[in-house]
């Protein structure tokens, strides 16, 4: 009997929880939020995923809602949630103090504007104007008109593209502008309205049958570093671990039964899965998920590739080479029964949540279901007779911002196609478990313990913030251990303040690695919560939560931080490289460099292509205040292949420009034209086509399709940067350090 090939779309739901545990009737109701995400992606991202799908009747799928993101969705229905986005959007203009109106002109553009702004001219024509006569400007001459159009616009445009047809949404879209404080009131109606929606619709949805509904730990914490936070040296033997262990296990079963008991408040029905924080695994944890009465568990390929021993090698096009060790559900003992656990195709994944958006749609939707195709055919001539379920599971808020019309054009082509394709059959896990239940085994204390990120939890700990934050975070542990008489039933502010401290998303934030214009918000929230333990418990407050975890200033050089896809053109989009690798070179370090016309560098890249961004010091002028050739030399470490030296006169036979490179791309700056070259053998360079775009403009951007390097997934390259003119070499960037590449 061949099977169809199966395929469980996860999609992850979830934000931090923004409520400060000070909030009541005596505070300000500026104060009960600090940030209004849950609010915005609850009128853009949680509803229409489901309704799309609804009319897809025959097409399933899995949807995990985090608690946290439920009681903050339900504070905004019943309207006692305020945050300082939405307090301003409810005050009249006239009464604006000159800090409110700084605060609206510097956060109320918090969008991506490609995709939220551009589309319409009047929030556009303020964002222009923003962004070419800057924030002083804007103070001096917008009108109240200017600062009510602001605010109904930021509102507006966070409302899915789904919607628009709703008479009064279709309304204020025509009218444009010319807001009043009246036409904001109904639109925070509107909003409340939407989100109202988005838990019935999903309970509706999974009594029907077309989708599961899972469930993450209470607030979203890392339950492997909750039982030890000796844990994260399994992964990273050599890890600094915080000053004082953490090990709190029993705060495990308290998370995992609070998700439960408010999953079945909700959704009328016991959940069968859980989605692990972080897809954050161990085999300390198995036990008590499975106690709790949880079935099954999803993580990453890396945590399955760590405890199997095993790399997963894929092809020139992506696909995993070993399919039938990833597509399939394991078995984990435990004594109180197995679990199943399933493990997501982290590439698949990563092209949803970070590259299809800079596609057209119907491209991207089939080059999706190309990869699917492919691997059917793989299953039909290995194993027919073995169903294989393709895991595709990530964030499903985050990634939509990016996409034209929050996804719903690719969501809909995708939907179609699959609809049309009876070899792929879409199914939630619990679906597929109940037919094909788990048969091989990974033994409990052979599980890895690690998360999706690199299969390990340096995101979390090891860095000198995240350890500082953790000791924080033992100390208040300790401090309600003390305190026995402290009941979650006597003393419910002191247990409510420990589960959101205990949450994954301030350790992301703190240190290196992930950076955020609301790094200090998120810092303040950090120490909120523990106050609010010591504050519960009648503590005096440690001196040390008065001050920051780490001091939030903007840091020089740094690694990419996830994923990009800039618009080629040359005007330096901030939007568009804020995620992006950044090297300081102009008067940055070192003599060479101090005079240097290049001011910084900017590197990343997506699935598709390598970007660079060139910053020049003001008034530089390509080709006379700088040489007019840029070569960019890819070097490959470690891999065996013909290499040839830089093709210009002068080259210094110092290290690095007596590498020797294998891909070589020049740009003529005054007229932006490319030439590609590879090596071949005898050190002999061979003009080759290209699909390179370069702009220059504000600043040099150039993207290069990985297919025209021709390297493999999870491939490491570094580049250097060569000013020449006519052919003569003149400087090498950056100086000491070649730019690091991986190839996604």
């Amino acid at each position: 009997m061949s099977h169809p090939l199966y395929v469980a779309f996860v999609w992850h739901q979830h934000q931090p929880l923004y409520k400060s545990p000070n909030s009541g009737t005596s505070q300000p109701i500026s104060q009960h939020y600090h940030l209004p995400w849950a609010r915005l992606h609850g009128t853009k991202d949680y509803l229409d995923l489901v309704l799309i799908l609804e009319n897809y009747p025959q097409l399933h799928q899995t949807f995990n809602l985090v608690p946290s993101l439920i009681l903050q969705l339900e504070d905004y229905v019943a309207g006692t949630a305020f945050d300082p986005y939405l307090e301003l959007t409810l005050t009249s203009t006239e009464q604006l103090t000159p800090q409110q109106r700084q605060f609206i002109i510097q956060h109320f553009f918090d969008a991506n504007h490609h995709t939220l702004i551009d589309p319409h001219p009047r929030y556009s024509q303020l964002y222009e104007q923003h962004q070419e006569k800057g924030e002083d400007w804007c103070l001096a001459n917008w009108q109240a008109q200017d600062y009510d159009d602001l605010l109904a616009w930021h509102n507006l445009a966070w409302i899915d593209p789904l919607f628009w047809d709703d008479p009064q949404i279709e309304a204020w879209l025509k009218q444009g502008r010319n807001f009043t404080l009246s036409d904001r009131q109904r639109i925070y109606s509107k909003q409340r309205e939407i989100i109202s929606r988005i838990i019935p619709q999903h309970r509706k949805m999974q009594e029907r049958g077309q989708i599961e509904v899972t469930t993450t730990p209470y607030t979203h914490p890392i339950l492997p570093l909750l039982a030890d936070t000796n844990s994260g040296r399994v992964a990273v033997p050599q890890m600094t671990l915080p000053l004082h262990q953490f090990q709190w296990a029993e705060d495990i079963p308290r998370h995992l039964r609070k998700a439960w008991d408010l999953y079945v408040d909700r959704f009328g029905q016991i959940p069968r899965g859980l989605w692990p924080s972080e897809q954050s695994v161990s085999p300390e944890v198995l036990p008590y998920i499975a106690q709790q009465g949880f079935k099954w568990i999803c993580s990453d390929e890396a945590v399955l590739g760590w405890s199997l021993r095993h790399f997963f090698h894929r092809d020139g096009a992506g696909n995993v080479q070993e399919p039938e060790i990833l597509y399939k559900p394991y078995r984990l003992e435990t004594p109180h029964g197995d679990l199943a656990i399933v493990f997501r195709d982290h590439r698949l994944s990563d092209l949803i949540g970070f590259t299809y958006g800079a596609m057209a749609p119907k491209q991207a939707a089939a080059d999706l279901v190309g990869h699917l195709e492919a691997i059917a055919k793989m299953h039909k001539h290995r194993q027919p007779e073995q169903p294989w379920l393709v895991t595709i599971a990530l964030d499903g808020e985050n990634c939509w911002e990016f996409y034209p019309q929050d996804g719903k054009p690719f969501l809909e082509a995708l939907y179609q196609i699959l609809s049309n394709e009876s070899h792929l059959k879409l199914v939630t896990v619990s679906e597929f478990l109940e037919k094909f239940p788990a048969t091989a085994t990974i033994k409990p204390e052979q599980l890895h313990s690690g998360s999706w990120v690199d299969g390990s939890f340096t995101t979390w700990i090891g860095d000198p913030a995240k350890n500082r934050a953790w000791d924080y975070l033992t100390e208040a542990r300790t401090m309600l251990a003390k305190h026995p008489e402290a009941t979650e039933e006597t003393n419910p502010q002191a247990w409510a303040s420990l589960y959101a401290a205990e949450g994954s998303d301030w350790f992301w934030w703190f240190g290196e690695g992930h950076s955020s214009n609301q790094d200090a918000i998120f810092d303040q929230l950090f120490r909120e919560h523990l106050s609010g333990i010591y504050k519960a418990l009648n503590e005096p407050l440690p001196a040390y939560l008065h001050q920051p975890v780490e001091v939030h200033i903007p840091r020089g050089d740094h690694r990419p931080q996830g994923f990009i896809h800039p618009i080629i053109n040359g005007i330096a989009d901030e939007q568009d490289w804020d995620r992006a690798g950044r090297l300081e070179i102009g008067g940055a370090r070192g003599t060479m460099h101090n005079s240097s016309p290049i001011q910084r560098l900017w590197y990343g890249v997506d699935h598709l292509n390598f970007y660079l961004r060139v910053d020049f010091q003001t008034g530089v002028k390509p080709g006379q205040d700088l040489p007019p050739e840029l070569n960019l030399l890819w070097f490959y470490p470690d891999r065996t292949m013909h290499n040839s030296p830089i093709p210009l006169e002068d080259v210094p036979a110092t290290a690095p420009t007596n590498y020797l490179f294998h891909h070589h791309l020049e740009i003529h700056l005054p007229t932006q034209s490319i030439q590609f070259q590879e090596a071949g053998e005898h050190y002999q360079w061979h003009p080759r086509a290209n699909r390179a775009q370069a702009a220059l403009d504000q600043c040099l951007e150039v993207a290069v399709p990985w297919a025209d390097l021709q390297v493999p997934p999870d491939y490491p390259l570094r580049l250097l940067l060569v000013l020449a003119d006519e052919g003569r070499f003149r400087q090498y960037l950056p100086e000491n350090v070649l730019i690091p590449i991986e190839v996604p």
